[in-house]
C-alpha cells in the first residue's frame, strides 16, 4: 500500500512556509491526539501520520529530499520524534494545551521528566453554620485528621542517613521507552517516581515520610459569608514529602435553613401574620430582626402581601457594599373557631360593606370586570 504524500496529511501546499506547517501539523495533532479520542482507534493511526509528515517537513534537509525523491528520499525509520528540535518544540506546545500544563511530563521537555513539586494535598472540610452566625461572622474550631510532615527525618523518610539515588531511573523518578515513533515516559517501579530508595527507614513513619495526626484549627468565619463561599487556610492541608511546603485547607461553608428568615443575597425576606381588626383598622405589629425586635406601622386596609422594608436590616456581604434590607410579607389572617356573637357581628359588618366600592374596591372592580364580560357576550 503506497503512502499518503506528506503535504497531503498535513492539508498544505507545497509552498507551504515553516510556519505554515507547524500551524497545520498543530490543528491536526489537536484532533487527533489518543488522549482526546479513547475510543477511536483511527486517532491514534492519524496522529502518528500527521507526526510522521511534520518530522520529515519541519526538517529543512529531510524536506528537500523528500520534495525531489518522494518517500523513498526519506528513512522513515530513522524517525524517532526526538531527532528535530522543531518537533520537540510543537510537541511541547501540544501537549501544554491537551494537559493544561507545559507538557504531560512535569517539565518544559516532554521527552524528560523533571523534579516534581512534593506539595502536599490540598483538604477540603464542609462546616455548617446558622445564618445568625454567617451575618454577623463567628470563630468556630474543628479537629481534622491530617498527614504531617514527620519531624524526626524531616519528611524523607530516612533515619540518620541520605537518600540513595534510584539506579533504575538515575534519580529521574520516571523511565523513558522507545514505542514506534514516540518516546513513552513511565514513573519507576523502584522507586514510585520519587528519584531515590530509602535504605534505612525512619522509625516513626516507618519511611512514608508523614505521619497521621490530628490537630485542631480555629477559623475566623467573616460577616456575610453564604453558603458555597470557601475559606482558605494557607499551609493547614497535608504535608508535603522531602520537605516539600504543605498544602492548603479549604473550609466550605454550608448556611443552614432559618425558621423565620430567608436569605436572597444581602437582603432578608420574612412573613407576618395580621389580625383581621389590625388590617382593616390599622396599628402597629412587632416583628423580629436579626438584632431583634422592632414595631412597624400597618396602615388602614392593609392587604395580604404589602411588603414593609426596613432599611439597613439585612447582611452586610462579604465582599463590602451597604447593608442589605429586611423585607417583610404582610399575611392577613382570617378568623377562625368564633363564637355566636362574633359571628353576628360579623354578618352585621358584611352586609353594611357588601357592593361598596370605598370599603371593597378590589371585589368592586372584579366584579364590575365579570359583568362586563357576560355584557358583551
Amino acid at each position: 500500500m503506497s503512502k499518503r504524500d506528506y503535504y497531503d496529511i498535513l492539508g498544505v501546499s507545497k509552498s507551504a512556509t515553516d510556519d505554515d506547517i507547524k500551524k497545520a501539523f498543530r490543528k491536526k495533532a489537536m484532533k487527533y491526539h489518543p488522549d482526546r479520542n479513547p475510543d477511536d482507534p483511527n486517532a491514534s493511526v492519524k496522529f502518528k501520520e500527521a507526526s510522521e509528515a511534520f518530522e520529515v517537513l519541519s526538517d529543512r534537509s529531510k524536506r528537500n529530499s523528500y520534495d525531489q525523491f518522494g518517500h523513498q528520499g526519506v528513512d522513515p525509520s530513522g524517525f524517532s520524534g526526538a531527532s528535530s528540535q522543531n518537533f520537540n518544540d510543537i510537541f511541547g506546545d501540544i501537549f501544554g494545551d491537551i494537559f493544561g500544563g507545559g507538557d504531560p511530563f512535569g517539565g518544559g521537555d516532554p521527552f524528560r521528566r523533571r523534579h516534581r513539586s512534593n506539595r502536599g494535598s490540598d483538604l477540603q472540610y464542609e462546616m455548617t453554620i446558622s445564618l445568625e452566625d454567617a451575618v454577623k461572622g463567628t470563630n468556630e474550631k474543628i479537629s481534622i485528621p491530617v498527614l504531617e510532615s514527620c519531624s524526626p527525618c524531616k519528611g524523607t523518610g530516612s533515619e540518620g542517613s541520605s537518600l540513595k539515588t534510584c539506579t533504575n531511573c538515575r534519580g529521574a523518578g520516571q523511565v523513558r521507552t522507545q514505542q514506534g515513533f514516540f518516546s513513552v515516559s513511565q514513573t519507576c517501579r523502584y522507586c514510585s517516581g520519587r528519584g531515590s530508595l530509602i535504605e534505612n527507614p525512619c522509625k516513626e513513619c516507618r519511611g512514608e515520610g508523614r505521619v497521621e495526626r490530628r490537630k485542631t484549627l480555629s477559623v475566623k468565619i467573616p460577616a456575610g459569608v453564604d453558603t458555597g463561599d470557601r475559606i482558605r487556610l494557607a499551609g493547614e492541608g497535608e504535608g508535603g514529602l522531602d520537605g516539600g511546603t504543605s498544602g492548603d485547607l479549604f473550609v466550605q461553608i454550608k448556611v443552614l435553613s432559618h425558621d423565620v428568615f430567608e436569605r436572597d443575597g444581602k437582603h432578608l425576606y420574612c412573613e407576618a401574620p395580621i389580625s383581621f381588626g389590625s388590617a382593616a383598622l390599622g396599628g402597629e405589629v412587632e416583628i423580629p430582626t436579626i438584632e431583634g425586635k422592632v414595631k412597624i406601622k400597618i396602615p388602614e386596609g392593609t392587604q395580604t402581601g404589602k411588603l414593609f422594608r426596613l432599611k439597613g436590616k439585612g447582611i452586610t456581604e462579604i465582599r463590602g457594599g451597604s447593608r442589605g434590607d429586611l423585607l417583610c410579607r404582610a399575611i392577613v389572617e382570617t378568623p377562625q373557631s368564633l363564637n355566636k356573637t362574633q359571628k353576628e357581628l360579623l354578618r352585621q359588618f358584611e352586609t353594611s360593606t357588601k357592593g361598596k366600592k370605598l370599603q371593597n374596591p378590589l371585589s368592586y372592580e372584579w366584579f364590575e370586570k365579570v359583568k362586563s364580560f357576560f355584557d358583551t357576550n
